[in-house]
């Protein structure tokens, strides 16, 4: 029994590891970069990483600020990319960015991006507080609806992502949720592996199902006092005159008309009549949409 018990346990540990280097070198499943908080209380993730997307096809890359992709040769005539993970963008390769597209549409100017899942409108404008130190001539803040609402406490609080408490007129920073086990987690590429194929929490699309009709509620709501005020704490704390919100396509045409009342210069991105922009199993967007959003940018872009 001794001898039996002893051989299930080798055998389950071989197993374990030809799992493991198999996970790792077909690329199962994506690299994910690690996090960390910044003394402003800002997330990004810790400088000079590199890994793979899932599939093995291209890596992304962690440059020494702590923010996906590829650093300018140069910070004259400095444009910001800053947004959510469509500009944090790891599901593309490098010359899929933002920043790539319009450096090569406006060569004059040098483009460094600042993208992270979760970041919102108010922590957006946290962020370009830093940045001023290199002297931007503007910043492109791509946002959409939700970027609004959940930088609002009251509206929809998140631990997790930086938001504005209306109540206090105070910035309330995101905690980062579980980074232990989240540390193991993406380390253990066939833990991973497993957690990605049989989700606790549902099916990613379930989820996608939950958060459009989410959407929708908040859409038929609107919340149109809490942006308003929202937007007169951010008129009153930032600069808005080098500051230009990029919208996504379909974005509420009520919050784009307070946003310009505030002082924000903005641009509607457009994709109707067009070849989709997006995945077709995912909603962020493929390099031919991150090359027509370019494209639309750098023909309105405030200079």
């Amino acid at each position: 029994m001794k001898k039996f018990t002893k051989n299930i346990i080798l055998f389950f540990l071989l197993m374990l590891v030809t799992g493991e280097l198999t996970v790792r070198f077909t690329h199962a499943v994506s690299d994910i970069p690690q996090r960390t908080i910044d003394e402003f209380g800002i997330q990004k993730y810790k400088p000079n990483q590199r890994g793979y997307w899932k599939g093995g096809d291209h890596t992304w890359v962690v440059n020494e600020f702590g923010w996906p992709g590829i650093l300018p040769k140069s910070y004259d005539n400095l444009v910001m990319v800053i947004g959510d993970s469509f500009i944090e963008n790891f599901m593309n390769s490098n010359e899929c960015h933002q920043s790539e597209y319009l450096k090569n549409m406006l060569p004059e100017y040098n483009f460094m991006e600042t993208g992270r899942s979760g970041i919102s409108l108010i922590e957006a404008m946290e962020i370009s507080k830093q940045l001023d130190t290199l002297k931007p001539k503007q910043h492109l803040i791509y946002v959409n609806d939700h970027d609004f609402y959940e930088s609002i406490v009251e509206v929809k609080p998140m631990a997790d992502i930086t938001q504005l408490s209306l109540k206090d007129s105070m910035i309330v920073y995101g905690e980062m949720k579980a980074p232990e086990l989240k540390k193991v987690l993406y380390n253990w590429k066939l833990l991973y592996y497993f957690y990605n194929r049989f989700p606790i929490s549902g099916s990613a699309n379930e989820e996608l199902e939950a958060t459009q009709k989410e959407t929708e509620t908040i859409q038929k709501t609107q919340y149109t006092k809490e942006i308003i005020k929202l937007l007169n704490y951010i008129k009153s704390n930032y600069k808005l005159t080098d500051k230009t919100l990029v919208f996504h396509p379909n974005s509420n045409k009520t919050i784009i008309s307070l946003s310009e009342e505030a002082g924000f210069k903005t641009i509607l991105l457009d994709s109707k009549n067009d070849k989709t922009w997006t995945f077709d199993y995912d909603s962020h967007w493929t390099c031919y949409g991150h090359e027509r959003a370019a494209e639309q940018i750098s023909i309105q872009i405030p200079f």
